[in-house]
Parts: structure tokens; C-alpha cells; sequence
């Protein structure tokens, strides 16, 4: 028999990304060249976004800061940042990066991979917390993607507003319980909704709500019914997740559910809906639901296709074409959430009542060394809520963004 390699997951280790061995081959040519020619020049570069990928996103939250600090520290550069969790726009400045270009140019595709992605799932979750409003927004989509991703994921997933995540891992980084129901599987091994459930009731932590997935064998208005009188007040939702072969009009199959366990009484239950929410399903269904789970429009949201190009070097202004040359910083006003870009010599932007605009693009590297603090996850969601919360004020009057999510 022929010699096979042994059998592993398909991933980079943290050792080869840390090494920079996930990296495009013509940056290793780049440098190879580079070195051979003595040409070692000190550059100054930028990361930004030129445009959002649906027509109808107005905003980023910027996510993967922390990886991409991990990704740098002990390499010979000087990095500025906005804050983790930072509202942009296309065309402003999120990292910047400095050194000589051979010291870390084979680093821009793992840097690049680690913001593109954690920043489209930030802004997806913050727009599916925005149409929810008060209601709950639960991660459900690990299932989705590869599961050395599932961490990452559920982790900005929760950064952008999500309330909880359900992998088990994901809950350690967010320092948080694990969310979740029950599956459709433990209601075919009973072979009943009620007595999965009370078996759920009598063999889970009490501190463990009780939500009753109820779309799994019967009709869900009489599922619901029967979950309610059999748990009374210690039933807290029923979920359902009708799949699409079966749904219909899914408004119509809540808002009948919520009539029944209303007119008997059962007003205090709860109704989660899943599967297939995204932000736009749940502006329909909020009339009717108090919270959701949401899975695939989350984990595989698109990524925000940020670039890295130098624009200085040797402290000269230079860039490719189409770019704007030269060191930059971003300011915000404040009280606002818009941002302002201008060339770094320029003196910061004044407020009407003579307030000093904020320096976003602050110090995170010096000479290799972290120089800032990284807030744990809750931190960074809150500031994207307190941020989220101005748009709805500012932003929809101003800019013409009412009712866009």
C-alpha cells in the first residue's frame, strides 16, 4: 500500500500564521526581490474599504483588531488602529501599518483575511440587532461554517449586538453561558414534543430556560397548546423553525400560535422564530416575535473586502492609482458617529461649541511592542450599541438612512 500523509483538519495552525506561511506567494517573491536588490525602504500603508457589498449597507463595524495585534506584535512596524468595534464608512483609514516593507509584507494576506471577515460578520449581526431592537438576537450558525472558524464567528457575531452565542467554545471567549433549545433530534427520540421537553425539564439546570421547539412532528398551534399546559408557568418560549418545504406564510403560522396561546391564557410565553433570519425577515416578523435565532446570514455574511496599499514611502507621499497618497488620520466630532478624514498634518476638526474632534486611528504597535489596551468582548459590543444608537438619531435624519438596515 502506498505511504499516505496522515489524516488532519484542513486549517493553518497558529504557528504557520504567526510565521506569516499564509501568505500569497508574490509577497514572498516581492521580498525575495527586494532584499536581492537592497531596496529596504521604509513604507507607511493603509487598510480601507472603497464599498460595501449590498447596495442597501450604509455603515461598518470594524472587528478582528485583536487577532490582527496578535498577528503583528514582535514584528518590526508601528501600527495605528481605530478601536475594535469602531462605526466606518468606505474609504477611511481602519490600521495602519509602518516599517520597512520587507519586514512584514508577507503578512498582508492573513492581516487582511483577519479583518475582512470578522468585520463582515460584526456588521450583518449589528444590522440584525438593529431591525431586532429590544428583541433578542441569538448566533445559531457555527453549523455553517468550518468549525476551526465557529469560535471566531459566534465571538463577533456577539461584538457586533448579538445577545448570545451557542457554541460551547464561542461562550468561553465572550465569558458568557452558552445559548440554545432543543434539537429536533431529542424530539425524535422521545417520538413526542411534550415528553422530550419534560425530560429537558427534569434532567437540565433549572437556570437553564425552558423553550420548546414545537414544529418537529405536529401542527404547531396544537404543539404550542400542548407544551404550554403541560409546563405552565415554567415554559418560557416555544421556537419555531418550520423548514421552508412546510412554512407557508410564516407571519401567518406565528401570528396564529400567538392568538391561541393568548386566548387561553398563555400570553406570558414567549415565541422565538429561526432558520433562515436574516435582517429583513425579521422586520416583517417582529410584530409577532420576541426573539430569534440566526444562523446563515450571520456566519456567512459577506466579507467587507477591505485592502492594504502603501501610500508613503521614505516619508514621501506615494500610491498606486485611484488612491489617495499620503498619512491620513480619521476624526469624530463629538456626540457624532460620522467620521472625517484628512491628511495627518492638518490640525483636528472643531466642534461648534469648541469640542476637539477624536483621533480614531490611535496606537496599537510601537516598534512591536502592544501599547494598548484590548477591551474584552462585551466592552467592544457595548460601544457598538452606544454607536448603533446614534445612527438611528443622526444618521437617519441626516443622511437620508430612514428605515435602511
Amino acid at each position: 500500500m502506498a505511504n499516505h500523509p496522515k489524516r488532519a483538519f484542513h486549517i493553518a495552525s497558529e504557528a504557520d500564521i504567526k510565521a506569516g506561511h499564509v501568505s500569497d506567494v508574490y509577497f514572498a517573491r516581492t521580498v525575495q526581490i527586494l532584499k536581492a536588490r537592497d531596496l529596504n525602504k521604509p513604507v507607511k500603508a493603509e487598510i480601507r474599504l472603497k464599498s460595501f457589498p449590498q447596495a442597501d449597507w450604509s455603515f461598518g463595524i470594524l472587528a478582528g483588531i485583536e487577532e490582527a495585534a496578535t498577528l503583528l506584535e514582535g514584528l518590526p512596524v508601528d501600527v495605528w488602529a481605530m478601536d475594535e468595534g469602531t462605526i466606518f464608512t468606505p474609504y477611511e483609514p481602519v490600521l495602519v501599518v509602518q516599517g520597512t516593507y520587507t519586514g512584514w509584507a508577507e503578512y498582508e494576506t492573513a492581516l487582511l483575511g483577519l479583518l475582512c471577515q470578522a468585520s463582515g460578520i460584526a456588521t450583518k449581526a449589528a444590522r440584525c440587532k438593529r431591525a431586532a431592537g429590544e428583541r433578542q438576537v441569538i448566533s445559531f450558525g457555527a453549523r455553517r461554517m468550518h468549525p476551526a472558524l465557529a469560535p471566531m464567528i459566534e465571538r463577533n457575531a456577539f461584538v457586533g449586538g448579538c445577545d448570545g452565542v451557542a457554541v460551547t467554545r464561542a461562550a468561553e471567549l465572550i465569558d458568557a453561558d452558552p445559548m440554545g433549545t432543543i434539537p429536533h433530534a431529542l424530539v425524535l427520540m422521545f417520538g413526542d414534543t411534550v415528553e422530550a421537553l419534560r425530560a429537558f425539564h427534569e434532567v437540565v439546570d433549572p437556570k437553564v430556560r425552558r423553550v420548546a421547539l414545537i414544529d418537529t412532528l405536529q401542527d404547531e398551534k396544537f404543539e404550542a397548546l400542548r407544551v404550554a399546559e403541560a409546563l405552565g408557568r415554567d415554559l418560557y418560549a416555544v421556537r419555531l423553525d418550520t423548514p421552508s418545504s412546510r412554512r407557508g406564510d410564516f407571519y401567518r403560522i406565528l401570528e396564529e400560535v400567538r392568538w391561541e396561546l393568548d386566548f387561553r391564557g398563555f400570553d406570558y410565553v414567549k415565541i422565538l422564530a429561526s432558520g433562515g433570519i436574516d435582517e429583513y425577515e425579521i422586520l416583517r416578523l417582529n410584530p409577532l416575535v420576541d426573539g430569534y435565532g440566526v444562523g446563515t446570514a450571520i456566519a456567512n455574511a459577506p466579507v467587507l473586502s477591505f485592502a492594504l496599499d502603501i501610500m508613503e514611502i521614505e516619508g514621501r507621499p506615494m500610491a498606486k492609482r485611484g488612491k489617495r497618497s499620503g498619512a491620513k488620520q480619521v476624526w469624530r466630532l463629538p456626540g457624532a458617529v460620522e467620521n472625517v478624514v484628512l491628511p495627518a498634518h492638518k490640525p483636528a476638526p472643531v466642534a461648534a461649541d469648541g469640542s476637539p474632534a477624536e483621533a480614531l486611528l490611535k496606537p496599537l504597535i510601537a516598534a512591536g511592542r502592544l501599547v494598548r489596551d484590548l477591551p474584552p468582548p462585551r466592552t467592544i459590543r457595548e460601544y457598538v450599541l452606544e454607536q448603533m444608537a446614534r445612527i438611528d438619531i443622526n444618521a437617519s435624519r441626516e443622511r437620508g438612512l430612514r428605515g435602511d438596515y
